[in-house]
């Protein structure tokens, strides 16, 4: 009976899912280490600079700097106490595999098939397999019908076959065809 004189308010089911300090800055350490490789990734990278004094490796540099510049601030912000403005977390309390497996085989499936079927090919492969996962997440688990697995497969089409053709035809950049003719 005193238990509801002096009733001890619940915590919020989601404040033990937001990371302590130390697990944020551990983030940031992370974010400057992907940083650190970046620069080593850029400074293997050859060439002369061109136009401006802007070579091939000033993008890959810029970025490793971006990302060092985001990455300490990170560590602040943990150190200073913590992620001010962290909203609540959001999703389901445990992981969906299944969407996952989906959009994980459409972009494995992607990278191991690009060359044998083409680029418009895989990618409209993936592009289905990926609405599919996402799909299911959000628990549409009637979607592989004929006709809307057939919405998919034309909407991916849709859009590799203009940014191939961007690519190959107006570019002139050499990405992994069908046929020899540049159109697939």
């Amino acid at each position: 009976m005193s238990e509801s004189l002096n009733p001890v308010p619940a915590e919020p089911a989601w404040h033990s899912a937001i990371p302590s300090a130390r697990w944020q800055a551990a983030v940031g350490v992370g974010v400057v280490l992907v940083a650190v490789g970046m620069g080593v990734g850029a400074s293997q990278i050859a060439g002369d600079a061109g136009y401006g004094g802007v070579g091939p490796s000033f993008l890959p540099w810029l970025c490793a700097a971006v990302l060092a510049l985001c990455g300490v601030w990170l560590v602040w912000e943990a150190l200073t106490g913590g992620y001010r403005k962290a909203g609540e977390p959001g999703g389901s309390a445990k992981a969906d595999v299944g969407p996952f497996v989906w959009v994980s085989a459409g972009l494995l499936l992607n990278a191991g098939l690009i060359e044998h079927l083409g680029f418009i090919i895989s990618c409209t492969l993936c592009f289905t397999l990926a609405v599919q996962g996402l799909r299911r997440a959000q628990g549409q688990t009637g979607s592989l019908s004929g006709k809307g697995l057939l919405k998919d497969v034309l909407v991916g089409f849709t859009i590799a076959a203009p940014v191939f053709w961007a690519f190959t035809q107006f570019l002139a950049i050499n990405l992994p065809g069908l046929t020899e003719t540049g159109w697939l």
